[in-house]
């Protein structure tokens, strides 16, 4: 059976990424207690369903311990199970909470001996929240969606469900510094040291994908010797992350805008790599 199971910070998108699995044709269960996620998936089975999305948040405190255990036994037993976390920065949740006018889960909890007047502010129950999770967080592949669109999370989420779990997966993602570094990012390269496309107007409002600018960035010795420094370092310590049963490994690729350069090596890092490894190439600036 196909399990995907989605945790992470709420307000970073679960709901989302449900949703998009519901509509894929999953049998998707929100805000179950992790404990009951065996009996689930065996209820399930005998239904003869084939796929499963789980969503598992921070409110289950007391079983959240008992997560990693449980997603290795599944996989022993032959289920293909992918771990999705969402998170974002503080800054990009408290904005959330405050334009939807929706309470945190945990800003109904009371601590033991807590006064009833004296909850805890959003900050506090999302700094809870990061503690709680925070033995879970290394399950599956993070997704940092501080700076993403609905629509784009969407079409990520479709992409991991479709990956196979046995082989490590390579993303290769550009971003704009300006914006911030991924979170989700292993590595991360800035790359603005590379002579700038943007400066020349023809060049300005294309991107990094356009041949122009391809023909423009080859043509710069910085460049292509920059390119090759990323590709040997990826290459050298690609067999290690193997090694240690790692599922994923984003290599995160910035520049200023996130328009032209980092796409130009991220695309090319994609397709090097592409020949020899399953890879995955996406554009956080990119809409």
């Amino acid at each position: 059976m196909r399990i995907v199971l989605i945790t992470g910070i709420s307000g970073s998108g679960k709901s989302v990424a449900l949703n998009v699995l519901e509509d894929a044709g999953y049998y998707c269960v929100d805000n179950l207690p992790p404990a009951l996620l065996p009996s689930l998936v065996e209820t399930i089975n005998g239904a003869d369903s084939k796929c499963v999305a789980v969503a598992v948040d921070a409110r289950s405190a007391e079983s959240l311990v008992e997560l990693p255990a449980t997603v290795r036994a599944l996989r022993e037993q032959g289920h293909n199970v992918k771990v999705m976390y969402l998170t974002a920065s503080t800054h990009s949740l408290v904005a959330r909470f405050s334009e939807t006018r929706r309470s945190h889960p945990l800003s109904h909890e009371l601590r033991p001996g807590e006064n009833p007047a004296s909850r805890r502010t959003l900050i506090e129950c999302i700094s809870e929240e990061r503690d709680r999770l925070g033995s879970i967080e290394k399950l599956g592949h993070v997704i940092d969606t501080s700076e993403m669109s609905a629509n784009k999370l969407r079409a990520w989420v479709k992409e991991l469900a479709e990956i196979e779990y046995a082989k490590l997966t390579l993303f290769f993602e550009s971003f704009a510094f300006k914006r911030g570094v991924p979170l989700d990012a292993d590595f991360v390269f800035d790359v603005r040291a590379v002579p700038n496309p943007y400066y020349d107007l023809t060049l300005r409002p294309l991107t990094g994908k356009d041949a122009p600018v391809i023909a423009f960035l080859d043509a710069q010795p910085q460049a292509t010797e920059m390119l090759a420094d990323i590709r040997a370092f990826v290459a050298k310590w690609l067999p290690s992350f193997k090694t240690d049963n790692r599922s994923y490994l984003t290599v995160a690729v910035g520049c200023t805008g996130g328009q032209h350069r980092s796409v130009y090596m991220a695309e090319r890092l994609g397709v090097y790599f592409g020949e020899s490894e399953r890879v995955v190439i996406r554009h956080r600036e990119q809409h």
